[in-house]
């Protein structure tokens, strides 16, 4: 899908007269919550559960407010067969949550699992958009729109493909199309652009999909891609920053910075920052 150029009406500013608030958002691919065992259905229930409770005393140790999770499961038979969502909710004292599944398979061998946001602050609006149709491995995208005193502050949770840079490319043309016709029927109610985060299974390099998207967002506004000179993906060799969060220039004193921790493949990016 080709992308058109961006019409959109300028961002209304009494939107973001208001007082500013910090906040945390934390973006994390939890492997299925089979840590470190590289190979998937290997590990046992009480094993993902203890690796789901690690993930949990880190969100409370952190204090995120807002945590974009990637392989995160739902019911799927090879990672225990129970709502990692709302386990994770219980054990790190988070309100709220909103679940898109990427990848759904009935049967003996159940599969159900993709992205999903745990917040704070309220959610107040979720959709989903999968890129394809496969029964294993698809990706896609999660958008949820965070009330944050009375301001609507969108969110997009990204997986993007991990082997095909052209998929990547397609993808993120998929997300740059939708974002544009949904700010054309709704973007009048949200206080600042989209702030995209996620696995984008690329690097930062010119020609792959993370210099292609921040092009993309220029339509919206100035961006900066977060974190800088960190790697996210320690194993295996070498070192890749994988792991993304764009923020538009209303995000304001920001700081970022890799987790350093040993629960997944990858490990988290946190950004702290006033809107």
């Amino acid at each position: 899908m080709s992308s058109q150029p961006c019409c959109v009406r300028p961002y209304d500013k009494s939107l973001t007269m208001m007082a500013h608030r910090r906040v945390r958002l934390m973006t994390f691919n939890i492997a299925h919550g089979r840590g470190l065992n590289p190979i998937q259905g290997l590990t046992s229930t009480r094993r993902i559960k203890s690796n789901l409770l690690k993930v949990a005393r880190l969100i409370t140790h952190v204090n995120a407010d807002m945590v974009a999770l990637q392989e995160i499961d739902k019911h799927s038979r090879w990672a225990g067969n129970f709502d990692h969502s709302a386990y994770l909710c219980e054990h790190a004292h988070m309100a709220h949550s909103a679940f898109g599944v990427n990848t759904r398979r009935e049967g003996i061998f159940n599969l159900c699992y993709g992205n999903a946001m745990l917040s704070r602050l309220p959610i107040i609006g979720s959709h989903t958009v999968v890129f394809g149709r496969n029964r294993i491995g698809e990706k896609g995208f999660l958008c949820t729109e965070i009330d944050l005193d009375g301001r609507i502050i969108p969110i997009v949770n990204l997986h993007l493909h991990y082997r095909s840079r052209e998929q990547r490319l397609h993808q993120l043309d998929r997300l740059t199309d939708w974002l544009r016709s949904q700010y054309a029927e709704h973007g009048s109610r949200w206080a600042i652009p989209p702030i995209v985060c996620g696995d984008f299974n690329a690097t930062n390099k010119a020609s792959d999909a993370t210099a292609s998207l921040l092009s993309h967002l220029h339509d919206f506004g100035d961006y900066i891609c977060h974190p800088i000179g960190q790697n996210t993906f320690p194993s295996p060799w070498p070192q890749r920053t994988l792991d993304f969060v764009f923020l538009p220039a209303q995000c304001l004193h920001v700081s970022s910075s890799v987790v350093k921790c040993m629960i997944s493949d990858h490990r988290p990016v946190l950004v702290e920052f006033d809107v």
